[in-house]
């Protein structure tokens, strides 16, 4: 098909849209290691992870058979409100870059919570609400995840308790305000509301949490609430399994063009973008039908895949959750407050985790200066003012259609454009003031805390 015939924005038919998420797992070789309880280091099985987790999640957390997994009607008819997202050629980066690339981003920022997160937030609510459930709790980074739950509690008429982590809740008050707006109670974490809270602010005085933190307290609260349950935004495998929608469609969108990607570029800090984004492409590479290169981008102030050690470890800071093997900085690694917010956890999702271990994909970290860099960048002559966390694939993304400038190599490029940035202003004015820092942890650090690593035998 002729170059001039793709539109600039390709928007898939209702008719087109997935009608099942597709579930990586189904394809791998090397299965994810299972999650094991942190008391007896034996798999956990659906009776162990019933009291905090919705049953039919559950089943999806464990399922690594089942290839294809129906979405639920009343699902997809909430996806039609924000979806199909589209996919567009970045005719304008291409022509700012004077690069022979060609460049497409998905950009999932085209509903209220302002991300990617709501994908997966509509499918735990729906299925909590299914259950029978009052409500559920969560922890959250930047805000988008809380955001996208508070929005889908609503809906389905579910309590929402949200705990964001401290320097987020701080930076991102407008992001809170959404929240509230849709009926979420939030707190800032570590808090005096939990008993893990009060062991991690006495532990550690005046921190400014993590995500490993909120984690904690979120599912101390839900286990100690009649009819609630606790339900996550990234990690998770069940999580992963929604956001596969983003994936699929983008594939669909290609394949209808006879576009192929030769490089796949997502940012990473629980998985859940990267994973949905990937997922459809990882499997064919899985099965032998094609090849892509795919990075994944990371903070260098959190990097656990390019500093981590693959291992078994707590979910979760105050180590009450699941044990999880995985590329990990050591559950007690608390990230600097940097404003790539939903990108500081200390883990990466399990089935990511294995297939970098196997070599399907790369990765990279970067300083946050940098990133922002390439946010303005985007922001100039995209007409999008990117998210932080989403600006780490506009980075290496710039950066691999200049390696095409340099070499007159006519690749095409793909990286997921997660969400956007309005009301990540806070850190917009510490880049434009020149005031924002690049925190690089330490190897002294970075080994001090995984030294805390469980000993699984």
């Amino acid at each position: 098909m002729s170059e001039k015939t793709i539109p600039y924005k390709i928007y898939l038919e209702e008719s087109e849209m997935p009608k099942a998420w597709y579930n990586v797992r189904a394809d791998m070789k090397n299965k994810p290691a299972p999650l094991l309880d942190p008391k007896t280091h034996q798999p956990m099985t659906e009776k162990d992870l019933a009291p905090v987790f919705c049953d039919e999640l559950i089943r999806q957390e464990l399922d690594d058979k089942t290839a294809y997994i129906e979405i639920p009607e009343e699902i997809r008819n909430f996806y039609k409100m924000y979806r199909p997202s589209p996919l567009v050629r970045a005719y304008c980066l291409e022509e700012k870059l004077q690069t022979p690339a060609k460049i497409y981003y998905k950009f999932e920022g085209n509903n209220t919570s302002g991300s990617h997160k709501l994908n997966s937030a509509i499918a735990q609510a729906y299925y909590a609400k299914q259950q029978g459930l009052t409500g559920v709790t969560t922890e959250t980074g930047a805000g988008q995840w809380g955001t996208a739950l508070s929005m889908a509690c609503s809906y389905f008429g579910l309590d929402c308790k949200v705990y964001m982590v401290k320097c987020s809740y701080e930076q991102k008050p407008f992001r809170r305000e959404v929240m509230r707006t849709y009926g979420a109670s939030v707190t800032p974490s570590p808090s005096l509301e939990t008993e893990v809270g009060k062991k991690i602010l006495a532990q550690f005085p005046g921190t400014t949490g993590s995500l490993g933190c909120a984690i904690s307290e979120a599912v101390e609260k839900a286990s100690a609430t009649e009819g609630y349950r606790y339900v996550l935004g990234s990690v998770l495998n069940q999580v992963m399994l929604h956001q596969s929608v983003i994936g699929l469609e983008t594939k669909i969108a290609m394949d209808k063009y006879d576009i192929k990607p030769d490089v796949i570029i997502g940012c990473a800090g629980g998985g859940s973008n990267l994973g949905g984004l990937i997922s459809p492409f990882v499997g064919e590479m899985l099965r032998g039908e094609n090849d892509y290169k795919i990075i994944a981008v990371e903070p260098a102030s959190c990097p656990s895949l390019t500093r981590g050690k693959y291992a078994y470890d707590y979910c979760d800071t105050g180590m009450v959750c699941p044990l999880s093997k995985m590329y990990t900085l050591g559950s007690g690694y608390i990230p600097a407050p940097n404003h790539a917010g939903g990108l500081r956890y200390h883990g990466m999702n399990s089935t990511l985790s294995q297939l970098y271990e196997d070599g399907y994909m790369s990765a990279v970290s970067l300083p946050q200066t940098d990133v922002f860099e390439a946010a303005e960048t985007f922001a100039r002559v995209e007409g999008i003012l990117p998210a932080p966390e989403s600006s780490h694939a506009i980075k290496v993304a710039i950066d691999e259609a200049m390696k095409c400038k340099e070499t007159g190599e006519e690749k095409t490029i793909l990286f997921g454009l997660t969400g956007t940035g309005y009301f990540d202003m806070y850190a917009y004015e510490k880049f434009h003031n020149g005031v924002m820092e690049n925190y690089v942890p330490t190897e002294e650090e970075i080994q001090k805390a995984l030294a805390k690593l469980p000993q699984i035998d």
